[in-house]
C-alpha cells in the first residue's frame, strides 16, 4: 500500500498542503488538482488509487466530477463537504463515492478512511473461489460480477460489497454498525445513514429477483430467499 498515488483535489492549497504533509509521512505518494477540470485530467493520467474530493470546486464541482469518473472507472472517492448536513452526503453517496468527511477534519482521520478502503480493495482484488448462488442471484467475488436470473447487472463498487456482505450471512441480521464495519472496513463515527442510502440502491437493482433484503426495525438489515 505504501507509494501508492493519491489525489487531492480542492480548491484551497492549505487543506492540500496539510492532507499531503499526513499522507506522505505515511508513505503515500500525493498530487493535487485545484479544480474539476484538472481533476478529471489527472484521473486519466495518473490512474490514482484513491482521490480525495472536495465538493466545491471552481466550474466543474466535485458532484459532476465524481458523476463523470464513475461512467468508467471505480476508483475509492471521499468526498470533502463543509456542510454539517446530509444532503451533501447523501448527494455524493448516491453519485458513486465511497466515504465523505465534514471539514474541517482530522488529517489522521481521513488517513485512516484511506487506508481502510485500500484494504478492502485489496482484498477484493485478491478474492478468489467459487460464486456464491443465492435464490437466482449468482456473485462472482473474484470477477466482481452479478447475475439475477442470467442477466448480469451494474452494481457501483460498494452496492456490490454490500450484497456480497449480506449473501455470505444470509438469513442473518446485521446491525447497520456491522454492516458499516464489514463494508467499510471500519468504525463510520455513527453516520449509518450511508447504509440506508446503499440498502435503498441495491433493491432496485435486485427488483424482480426472488432474493430481498427486509428491514429489521431498530437493528438493521438481513437477506432472504
Amino acid at each position: 500500500m505504501a507509494g501508492e498515488c493519491i489525489l487531492i483535489v480542492d480548491d484551497e492549497a492549505n487543506i492540500i498542503d496539510l492532507t499531503r504533509l499526513y499522507l506522505e509521512r505515511d508513505g503515500f505518494r500525493v498530487e493535487a488538482a485545484r479544480d474539476g477540470a484538472s481533476a478529471l485530467e489527472q484521473i486519466r493520467l495518473l490512474q490514482p488509487a484513491l482521490v480525495v474530493l472536495d465538493i466545491m470546486l471552481p466550474e466543474i464541482d466535485g458532484f459532476e466530477v465524481c458523476r463523470r469518473v464513475r461512467v468508467d472507472s471505480d476508483v475509492p472517492i471521499i468526498m470533502l463537504t463543509a456542510r454539517e448536513d446530509d444532503v451533501d452526503k447523501i448527494v455524493g453517496l448516491e453519485l458513486g463515492a465511497d466515504d465523505y468527511l465534514t471539514k474541517p477534519f482530522n488529517p489522521r482521520e481521513l488517513v485512516a478512511r484511506i487506508r481502510a478502503i485500500l484494504r478492502r480493495a485489496e482484498r477484493a482484488s485478491r478474492s478468489e473461489g467459487q460464486p456464491l448462488h443465492v435464490g437466482d442471484v449468482v456473485i462472482d467475488a473474484a470477477r466482481r460480477e452479478v447475475h439475477v436470473a442470467g442477466t448480469p447487472i451494474t452494481l457501483r463498487a460498494k452496492e456490490f460489497d454490500l450484497l456480497l456482505t449480506l449473501a455470505e450471512h444470509k438469513g442473518i441480521v446485521l446491525t447497520r454498525e456491522k454492516l458499516l464495519n464489514l463494508v467499510w472496513g471500519y468504525d463510520f463515527y455513527g453516520q449509518s445513514r450511508t447504509v440506508d442510502v446503499h440498502v435503498a440502491h441495491l433493491r432496485k437493482r435486485l427488483a424482480g429477483s426472488t432474493i430481498r433484503i427486509e428491514t429489521v426495525t431498530g437493528v438493521g438489515y438481513k437477506l432472504v430467499v
